[in-house]
C-alpha cells in the first residue's frame, strides 16, 4: 500500500480556495531528487480532450457569456497555474495527452494554427495524439505538428507512411535528467472515428505498449516508466493489467473524471495491478481544460511507485488567467465573434447533451427531429433519423441560442445523407449499437446514438449482447424484416464511422447538420421540447 507524500505548501495555497473534496492530502514527506536509498521524487501535471477550448466557457461547454452563472478553464488560467506551481519543483513533467483538435470556433475558424500557437506557449514537454487531431486527415496533422515547437510526439501504435506524421511520431521519449522514459498510445478506433489516411494504422494498444517497454529496458538502464494513453479510463485498466513495467499511466479520450467529488467516476490516483502484481496508478483529467492534472511520486531504484500525493486543480473563475495569452486569445475571437453571437432564436429549456452517450436525450431528441423534417419535406417517404451520440459535444443552455453555440454543440461538419435499409438490416444495425458489437463485422460500435419522431427503440442492457434488441416500431407500427426502410443520417456514419453502418458511397451529401440545425431553431422558436420515450431501457 502507498502512501501520499506531502503537496508543496504553494500548491496547498493555490487548492485551498477550492473545493476540499477535490483534493487529496499528504501524509509523508519527501526529499526532492533521489534519496539516499536510490528513491526518486517527481511531479506530473497533465491535461487532455481540451478540444479547441483555448478561452473559458460555461458549464456547458459554450462560450461563457454568463459569468455569473461560472466560468471554466481556458489555456490562459492553466498556464498561469503551471507557470506558478512548476518553478516550485526541482523535477517535473507537464503532459498533453491529445484530443486538441475539434470542439470550439477556434478549430473551426483557424484549424490548427492557433492551437499550436497556444501549446508552443505552454511548455508541454511531450503530448500524444488523440483521435480527433486526424479530423482533418494527415497532411493537416503532419502541419500542426511540425509547428510545435520542441514538443516531443509520442504513440507507440501508430505507423505511417505519410512522410511529416512519420517524422515527428516516436513510441516513446527518453528525459535523460530524470531517467525517465514516456510512452504514448493513441486509440485504435481511430480509424472508424476520424479521418486518417490510408497509410496510416493504429495497432493494438497494448502490445505496442509492451513492446516499447521491452525495448526501452534493452536498450537503457532506465526503469522509471510512464505512459500518456489517449484509450480511456476503462481502456487504460485493461492496459495496466496486460502489461509488466510500467506504473503510472495519465490517460484521456473518455473524459472521465477522477477524484473525490461527488459525481467522480473513481478515485484520483485509481490504483490497480499490472501483469506481475506491482501496482499502477491511472490518472485522467476529465475534459475541456477545466481540471489540470496533479500527480507527485517516488519511485524506488527498480521503478516501482513508493509514495504519492495529487489531485486535479479545478479551472474556475476564482484562478488567475495569464494576461498576455489570454489578449492574444480575445485577438484570435474577434474574426468570428459577430457570426457565432448571431441569435437564432431561444429554447425555454436546456437541451443536454450529458447523457446523449447512455440514453436519450433532449438535444438529441431535437436534432434528430430537425434532420427528420428537413429531409421529409422534399421526400416524403423518409421514415426517421438515426444519428451518433458521439457527435452531439455541447449542452445548448436555456435562454436565447447563438450561431456559436450550435457550432460548438456540432463542429464536424457532417452532411445530412439519406440511406435505405431492409427492415432486416436495419434491425442489425440497432442490435448493434445496443449490444456495442456491429452484428455484421463483430467489432465494437464506438457510440450510442439518438433518434428522431417516427421510430422508437426498446433494449434490455442486461441481455447477453447480442440478444438485447426487444422492439423497434416505426411509424406506429412494428419493423417489418421484408420492407425496405428510407431514413436520414450523416455522412460520416454512412462512410463507416462509430461502425454502426456498413460502409458505402452510394449517397448524396444535402446540407451541413449545423446548418439544417439552425434552420429548424429560426423555425420552431421559442424551442419547448421533452424526453418522450422514443429510446427505451427495458428490464425484459
Amino acid at each position: 500500500m502507498k502512501v501520499p507524500t506531502l503537496a508543496s505548501a504553494s500548491l496547498f495555497a493555490l487548492t485551498a480556495s477550492a473545493l476540499k473534496e477535490d483534493y487529496l492530502y499528504s501524509r509523508r514527506l519527501a526529499k526532492r531528487g533521489i534519496d539516499s536509498q536510490g528513491n526518486y521524487n517527481i511531479s506530473f501535471f497533465h491535461v487532455n480532450d481540451v478540444h479547441a477550448h483555448l478561452d473559458e466557457y460555461s458549464s456547458s461547454g459554450t462560450d461563457c457569456t454568463r459569468p455569473e452563472r461560472g466560468c471554466y478553464g481556458g489555456y490562459s488560467r492553466i498556464k498561469h497555474t503551471i507557470d506558478t506551481e512548476r518553478p516550485n519543483y526541482n523535477d517535473s513533467l507537464w503532459l498533453n495527452v491529445g484530443d486538441e483538435f475539434q470542439g470550439t470556433l477556434f478549430y473551426t475558424y483557424y484549424g490548427g494554427w492557433k492551437i499550436a500557437e497556444t501549446l508552443n506557449q505552454l511548455g508541454f514537454d511531450a503530448m500524444t495524439l488523440g483521435n480527433h487531431e486526424f479530423d482533418g486527415g494527415d497532411d493537416k496533422l503532419g502541419d500542426f505538428l511540425l509547428n510545435l515547437t520542441n514538443i516531443p510526439i509520442v504513440s507507440a501504435n501508430i505507423k505511417s507512411t505519410n512522410p511529416k506524421l512519420n517524422k515527428t511520431i516516436k513510441p516513446y521519449h527518453i528525459f535523460p535528467d530524470k531517467g525517465l522514459a514516456l510512452i504514448g498510445v493513441t486509440t485504435e478506433d481511430t480509424p472508424g472515428i476520424s479521418k486518417p489516411g490510408n497509410g496510416t494504422t493504429f495497432s493494438n494498444a497494448v502490445e505496442a505498449v509492451q513492446n516499447a517497454i521491452d525495448e526501452i529496458k534493452s536498450k537503457t538502464n532506465i526503469t522509471r516508466i510512464a505512459a500518456i494513453t489517449h484509450i480511456g479510463y476503462d481502456k487504460d485498466q485493461e492496459l495496466a493489467a496486460a502489461t509488466s513495467g510500467l506504473h503510472l499511466i495519465m490517460g484521456g479520450h473518455s473524459h472521465t473524471l477522477l477524484g473525490n467529488m461527488s459525481n467522480a467516476a473513481g478515485p484520483y490516483p485509481t490504483i490497480t495491478k499490472n501483469k506481475d502484481g506491482d501496482e499502477v496508478f491511472i490518472v485522467t483529467a476529465y475534459r475541456w481544460g477545466e481540471y489540470v492534472g496533479y500527480i507527485d511520486v517516488t519511485y524506488d531504484c527498480d521503478g516501482k511507485i513508493l509514495a504519492y500525493h495529487g489531485a486535479p486543480i479545478h479551472m474556475t473563475n476564482t484562478t488567475k488567467q495569464d494576461e498576455g495569452l489570454q489578449s492574444q486569445i480575445d485577438a484570435w475571437r474577434e474574426p468570428f465573434a459577430e457570426f457565432a453571437g448571431e441569435v437564432l432564436g431561444s429554447t425555454t429549456v436546456e437541451l443536454d447533451q450529458t447523457t446523449c452517450q447512455q440514453k436519450e436525450c433532449l438535444l438529441g431528441d431535437y436534432m434528430a427531429d430537425a434532420m427528420y423534417e428537413y429531409r421529409k419535406a422534399s421526400s416524403p417517404d423518409v421514415a426517421f433519423a438515426l444519428i451518433n451520440a458521439g457527435g452531439i459535444r455541447a449542452t445548448i443552455d436555456a435562454g436565447e441560442i447563438t450561431r456559436g453555440e450550435v457550432l460548438t454543440a456540432f463542429p464536424f461538419g457532417n452532411a445530412v445523407v439519406e440511406l435505405k435499409l431492409s427492415g432486416a438490416d436495419l434491425w442489425d444495425v440497432i442490435e448493434g449499437i445496443v449490444s456495442k458489437v456491429n452484428v455484421k463485422n463483430g467489432k465494437e460500435v464506438t457510440s450510442f446514438f439518438q433518434i428522431s419522431k417516427g421510430i422508437k427503440v426498446s433494449y434490455n442492457p442486461s441481455a447477453t449482447s447480442g440478444g438485447r434488441l426487444v422492439s423497434v416500431d416505426i411509424a406506429d407500427a412494428p419493423l417489418d424484416e421484408a420492407t425496405e426502410y428510407s431514413f436520414v443520417t450523416l455522412d460520416f456514419l454512412a462512410g463507416g464511422g462509430d461502425n454502426i453502418f456498413t460502409a458505402t458511397k452510394d449517397f448524396v451529401a444535402l446540407d451541413t447538420q449545423d446548418e439544417v440545425l439552425v434552420q429548424y431553431i429560426k423555425a420552431t422558436t421559442p424551442v419547448s421540447v421533452e424526453l418522450d420515450g422514443r429510446i427505451e431501457a427495458v428490464s425484459a
